[in-house]
């Protein structure tokens, strides 16, 4: 294993078959000994190595790739475009932070699919799926960003992304995908609608940059009469005023993860993601009707990401799903203080659990509950809404 302070050498290139490389970077290759990179890597700049390289590919899992390199005190790593643009440097700062690192960084394939087509890009979201979830995507999708560039992958490709954003009724972007960018006479540009996209084929490596065209809309306070509802029954939902105060309580604004505990239609899962896209939200029901439901909602309102389990809260398997910061408890089944106590488990510091109480009863068994915690209630506000019966909205932490 080597001791001292490593020297990584990080060099950006394209996909160009004849690879240019600067003056510096030819009389640094020569001299070097230790080389990395992805395969497609190798098949670039192979031409260039010393007949005597050694040469690590970078493959998964990285912790191998890392303990390969401890034998070394210099590596020279090849690496796609900008190295620190979603790339290996930030991976090498992230597992080595003593590390010395030299870059050489070249234009990123975003940067040049916006040279290809002219295309000012000083305000567009950059994000990568790149063996990611979508959550990025989402988050921009739903605030409306006037442009978004995409690093894709061999699965969330151009065609199942605009296929996605078809789904939840996104359909105010075009589409503009480069294939091969870099790689003279294989390099392709094509502007598509989501619909051509969507039923397109594609050749990777690519990337794209969505434009949008106009304003989808993105309510603040959706009437419940607009949601699909359980068995038509508007009785069965949290009416928009209580809703946005319920909200209001959680203080979302400050929060990563929501809990929605008995999420029946979804409203207050869907309105929490509108106005929070970067939300986590975790929508748990037990009446089956509800998958449906929040499916529909979903699509209709435009926020994919909503996280749905199904079943008796009581009997869930919490573990995998990311601890909360803010609950709210929509319905309870006459298991308050069981919920509470399992909720408990697993709610972060300072996180706090809004309830809806329609009864005196039901607002006792909360107290109860909450104190049997250790928390308590900070906040109660009444409202009534038309000649619907009175609700208190009570915050607990």
């Amino acid at each position: 294993m080597y001791k001292s302070m490593q020297t990584f050498y990080i060099i950006g290139i394209s996909d160009n078959r004849n690879q240019f490389l600067s003056p510096e970077i030819r009389n640094l290759v020569s001299q070097g000994k230790v080389f990395s990179g992805g395969k497609r890597h190798h098949e670039l700049v192979h031409a260039y190595l010393p007949e005597d390289a050694v040469w690590i590919d970078i493959t998964v899992p990285l912790d191998t790739v890392f303990s390969r390199y401890e034998e070394h005190p210099e590596i020279i790593v090849f690496a796609s475009g900008d190295p620190l643009f979603f790339g290996f440097a930030n991976t090498v700062m992230r597992k080595l932070p003593s590390a010395k690192i030299i870059l050489f960084p070249t234009f990123n394939s975003l940067q040049m699919l916006a040279h290809r087509i002219l295309l000012p890009y000083q305000e567009m979201q950059t994000l990568s799926l790149t063996g990611r979830p979508w959550d990025a995507f989402d988050s921009a999708l739903i605030r409306g960003d006037k442009l978004i560039g995409v690093l894709t992958d061999r699965e969330k490709t151009p065609a199942t992304i605009a296929a996605r954003m078809l789904e939840y009724g996104y359909d105010n972007y075009r589409m503009t995908v480069g294939e091969a960018l870099g790689n003279g006479e294989e390099e392709s540009v094509r502007t598509f609608s989501l619909e051509e996209a969507s039923q397109s084929a594609f050749r990777f490596p690519n990337c794209l940059i969505l434009q949008r065209n106009k304003v989808h809309p993105r309510p603040f306070g959706i009437p419940e009469s607009e949601f699909h509802l359980l068995n038509g029954r508007n009785r069965m939902i949290t009416k928009m005023p209580v809703r946005l105060l319920t909200l209001s309580m959680l203080t979302l604004r400050e929060k990563k993860s929501f809990w929605d505990i008995g999420f029946c239609t979804g409203s207050v899962s869907i309105e929490a993601k509108l106005q929070f896209p970067e939300l986590k939200v975790t929508a748990f029901e037990q009446r089956t009707e509800g998958k449906e439901l929040m499916e529909r909602n979903s699509r209709k309102f435009g926020t994919p990401g909503i996280t749905t389990v199904m079943g008796d809260f009581l009997e869930t398997e919490l573990g995998g799903l990311p601890a909360p910061d803010a609950v709210f408890i929509g319905g309870h089944g006459g298991k308050m203080i069981e919920i509470l106590q399992k909720i408990k488990e697993v709610l972060l510091p300072d996180g706090v659990i809004v309830f809806n109480s329609v009864s005196e009863e039901s607002k006792a068994l909360f107290t109860k509950g909450i104190t049997q915690i250790n928390k308590k209630v900070t906040q109660c506000t009444r409202i009534a809404v038309d000649a619907f019966n009175p609700i208190e909205i009570m915050r607990a932490e």
